[in-house]
């Protein structure tokens, strides 16, 4: 009779993520992820099948998780769909510019995504059509609002903050502190109506902020 499993998917697939994230598909190796997940290889290939296999499962997760959580940010009722798109935005400026966060698994599959029809660059652009349905939604309810324009471009504007956010993510990981993340984040909404929804200058950024300044624990 086979032994029955003496750890959970759900661990292995998150330690998995995190060395999907730092080291990407191609250059992860088995022995990392035997280290990061304490299983032998044997016992990883019974399980998912192998290092692709395991990558694409931790993903979905991934990217499943960064669905939901766009959408719980965008979903609440207490704000305007403007103003809680606003806070989405400067929460991830704080977030992206945390000294040990590490870039997520579903922005490193977007850096790596050659763009031919292979199963990452599919399951990438997946990932970009999930997260764009969420900002859609809640840009649609701002144009039922009179927030927006009548004429805007509801699914352009939903990839263009999913694009704003992935590369804050990015100059987050390379050192970009947060009050230029900030500024960011509060220049990207000029695009929706001509400012920024905040006119003050982030604390400690004033005049022309460096790109480096000191990032945020």
């Amino acid at each position: 009779m086979p032994r029955p499993r003496k750890f959970l998917e759900s661990d292995v697939v998150s330690s998995a993520s995190e060395v999907f994230a730092v080291h990407g598909l191609a250059a992860a190796t088995l022995d990392d992820l035997v280290r990061a997940t304490g299983l032998g290889k044997q016992s990883l290939y019974n399980a998912f099948g192998g290092k692709r296999e395991l990558f694409f499962r931790a993903l979905s997760e991934d990217r499943e998780e960064a669905t939901r959580a766009v959408s719980e940010a965008l979903g609440h009722d207490d704000a305007s769909p403007l103003e809680r798109i606003r806070g989405h935005l400067l929460t991830m400026a704080i977030e992206f510019s945390s000294s040990d966060r590490r870039v997520s698994l579903t922005t490193r599959a977007l850096v790596e995504s050659t763009g031919e029809e292979d199963p990452l660059s599919t399951a990438t652009k997946t990932g970009i059509e999930q997260l764009a349905g969420v900002y859609a939604q809640c840009l649609e309810h701002a144009r039922e609002n009179r927030e927006i324009p009548e004429d805007a471009n509801v699914q352009s504007l939903a990839v263009y903050f999913v694009a704003v956010t992935r590369g804050m993510e990015l100059l987050g990981r390379a050192g970009v502190g947060r009050g230029v993340l900030t500024a960011v984040a509060l220049d990207a909404l000029r695009v929706l109506h001509g400012r920024r929804m905040d006119e003050t200058t982030p604390p400690g950024d004033a005049g022309q902020p460096g790109l480096r300044g000191p990032k945020q624990t």
